[in-house]
């Protein structure tokens, strides 16, 4: 019995490339089980890319730019809606994660 060439094992073999591995890794990592996201619109940037966000619920919460917006340079200006990304122990700050087009 050959079972390296058999062509059912051929059909069951989930090829999955060392690169698609390590993408899902870091999208499971990215999303924190604890992060509220919430929507907002920018009311004014701030030095070191800060920004005061006033959100749906008319709270204002002080943001920081995440990481992969950072990298993309994706720009961010007054009046732009936007998501964030608040942490359960500090409802007053929290980080861009996305802006809507």
């Amino acid at each position: 019995m050959r079972l390296c060439g058999s062509p059912v094992l051929y059909r069951l073999r989930i090829t999955v490339t060392e690169n698609d591995a390590h993408q899902r890794i870091a999208e499971d990592m990215a999303k924190k089980d604890g992060a509220i996201e919430v929507e907002g619109r920018v009311v004014e940037p701030l030095p070191n890319a800060m920004f005061r966000i006033e959100l749906e619920n008319g709270h204002k919460v002080l943001a920081h730019i995440s990481g992969k917006m950072r990298q993309h340079y994706i720009r961010i200006l007054p009046e732009d809606r936007v998501v964030v990304e608040l942490s359960p122990y500090d409802l007053s700050r929290g980080r861009i994660v996305y802006r809507y087009k």
